[in-house]
């Protein structure tokens, strides 16, 4: 870099040397008129190459700042994307397939416990809940053009399953989206037990929690019979079972997003659900009809993780992305050289006449 700056200024300081003698000989009036023309055609050479010079050395030297940023930026996103320790969001219980056998010292009521993926797969669309009025209702008529966030939790859950609405609730709120308009959300008990009124309950305190208009009529809490429960829960992979000791249920915690035709689009999971990765789900499971160009940008940087249930980041589209963006940074600065000697000769006749 050092050389290239210096290479700049000498070669800079010659050609202005040899540029002042034809000059000042000019002005004097020494020379014939064709001598003069060919001062004239020398000093304009001159000082277009000069300008050109200068104009290339400054192009060099912020191409190569540039890649140093942009090297820099690609070993953070690498870093940060490398698979690390299990978070604490992660999922509560080995529910992944690839985890491999359960562990030998796991408590046996949470043997049967966990979420297993079915990505792409159909939802029941056709189990029949009741909801916070006790009207029956098919779970497919909450899906009419807009994704949809399910959560599965029981109502008297005295910890996990309130963390998990806690959570979903944060997250929500800082998303520009809002529920009823861009997506709903569909609350489903998995305790045959409870009753409507008490999913009334749990509606007014997270509707009241989340303190935006319309999210009445997009939040639904349901309850239903077991029957309905086991397909439902089956049909997403979500399994849990009754401790008789502890007199609780034991589950997993997550959350899904359904496409607007029933099938399941991402998993989210632990109690802590980033809002970023939340948008970018409804946006995919929507297929981009809600969402920013820059999300678009952000869904060809980021993909999701099925493993983590995460969103990382795709580093070979980061390193096409800074392709593109350096590619139209030179056929640019070319343009600008061009134009610019362009604009040198033009001034350099206009000085050169008598």
């Amino acid at each position: 870099m050092i050389s290239l700056t210096r290479l700049c200024r000498s070669t800079s300081a010659e050609r202005l040397r040899l540029s002042g003698q034809p000059h000042l000989d000019y002005q004097r009036g020494s020379a014939s008129e064709s001598a003069r023309r060919s001062l004239a055609e020398k000093f304009i050479e001159t000082q277009t190459e000069r300008q050109s010079l200068s104009a290339l050395c400054w192009g060099k030297a912020a191409l190569y700042v540039f890649f140093l940023l942009l090297t820099a930026h690609c070993s953070l996103l690498t870093a940060q994307a490398q698979p690390g320790m299990p978070q604490p969001n992660s999922p509560l219980y080995g529910a992944r397939p690839e985890s491999g056998p359960v562990a030998a010292g796991l408590p046996k009521s949470l043997k049967d416990v966990g979420i297993d993926q079915k990505l792409n797969e159909q939802v029941a669309l056709d189990t029949v809940f009741k909801d916070e009025q006790g009207n029956n209702v098919r779970l497919g008529q909450f899906f009419h053009g807009k994704p949809v966030i399910l959560s599965l939790v029981y109502y008297s859950c005295p910890m996990l399953c309130t963390q998990v609405l806690n959570g979903m609730m944060g997250s929500l709120r800082r998303v520009s989206f809002n529920i009823g308009e861009q997506f709903e959300v569909v609350t489903v008990s998995f305790d045959p037990k409870e009753t409507p009124q008490l999913a009334a309950a749990k509606k007014l305190t997270y509707v009241k929690g989340y303190n935006r208009a319309g999210a009445e009529a997009g939040w639904h809490f349901l309850t239903g019979d077991e029957a309905n429960i086991k397909r439902l829960t089956e049909s997403v992979g979500f399994r849990y079972t009754w401790d008789e000791q502890t007199k609780q249920f034991a589950h997993a915690s997550g959350i899904m997003v359904i496409t607007p035709e029933g099938k399941i689009a991402r998993y989210f999971y632990g109690i802590d659900y980033p809002p970023k990765d939340l948008r970018l789900g409804l946006i995919e499971a929507s297929q981009n009809k809600i969402g920013t160009p820059v999300d678009a940008l952000m869904l060809y940087c980021y993909h999701y993780d099925p493993a983590t249930g995460k969103y990382g980041v795709a580093i070979m589209n980061v390193m096409r992305a800074a392709g593109v963006v350096t590619l139209v940074l030179i056929v640019g600065m070319l343009l600008l050289l061009r134009r610019r000697g362009g604009q040198g000769r033009s001034q350099a006749v206009s000085e050169a006449r008598p």
